[in-house]
């Protein structure tokens, strides 16, 4: 049983850079690179996406931490400084989300662009950072599962470095980030294959919330640090219900929509 893997990425001096922060950072670049190079085939504006980039990444990161200290308020409470320790762990997705989303929303107003048009855009590189973003839990040893006996976890054919990552307070757990982090990754390839042939503005986007939530909602019920909208009930799933629910009838609504306009044109 080797020892956990050190959260510090590299220090020098006063400054620490911690892997936490190398995996969010990478995610973001590359799902800059293939944002970028979707807007271009979408013909947006040559600089959509470094904007929203700008915008909505500080947007983000304070929204998914003001949604995590939110549920966890009296950890924070002595000691408010340490809402600023991202570092550390504690950016709950579905709070980026919802920052993403609004500024993605004021921005397309502002610009004159479809929304939902960007929105297909930018899903495939939100589940890029999503996948490599959850290795940085993996690091921190966080937003892990229930206690497993080792057998399960060889059952998997995991490599020894997630299972002895996933010794924690001396019990194996569920590596519930790995769980999530394949899911995402079939959600990109899904996302991927329907960009060939999209039918609707904001198809994509909705197929993403869709296919994610389902995950999201599965994976939750294993994890040991859930945000609690009350003693019984985890606020990820529940939102992940309500995302369900409203993007399939949006999806819904969207088709329709774009159908009958196709009806229109042709009459």
């Amino acid at each position: 049983m080797r020892e956990p893997y050190d959260r510090v990425f590299i220090s020098f001096g006063p400054f620490t850079i911690y892997w936490y922060a190398i995996f969010i950072v990478f995610g973001i670049i590359i799902g800059y690179f293939v944002a970028n190079r979707r807007a271009k085939r979408a013909a947006l504006p040559e600089d959509t996406i470094v904007d929203l980039l700008l915008y909505g990444l500080p947007v983000s990161i304070i929204s998914a931490r003001l949604y995590y200290v939110l549920f966890e308020l009296p950890l924070y409470i002595d000691d408010p400084l340490s809402i600023l320790k991202i570092w550390e762990g504690g950016l709950a997705i579905h709070g980026g989300l919802i920052g993403a989303v609004l500024t993605g929303v004021i921005y397309c107003k502002k610009k004159n662009l479809s929304f939902w048009n960007v929105a297909d855009v930018v899903a495939p590189s939100i589940v890029i950072g999503q996948i490599i973003g959850r290795w940085g839990n993996f690091m921190n040893q966080e937003a892990y599962g229930e206690i497993v006996d080792i057998e399960f976890l060889q059952s998997l054919k995991l490599p020894s470095f997630i299972i002895d990552q996933m010794y924690i307070d001396g019990a194996y757990h569920h590596p519930t980030f790995l769980y999530e982090s394949l899911w995402n990754i079939g959600v990109l390839i899904i996302l991927l294959l329907v960009s060939r042939n999209r039918m609707f503005f904001g198809q994509i986007f909705l197929i993403y919330l869709s296919l994610y939530s389902v995950g999201r909602f599965w994976i939750e019920g294993l994890r040991t640090d859930s945000l609690m909208l009350t003693a019984n009930l985890r606020m990820a799933q529940v939102l992940s219900i309500v995302l369900l629910i409203g993007s399939i009838l949006t999806y819904i609504y969207l088709k329709k929509s774009k159908e009958e306009d196709l009806h229109g044109s042709i009459t």
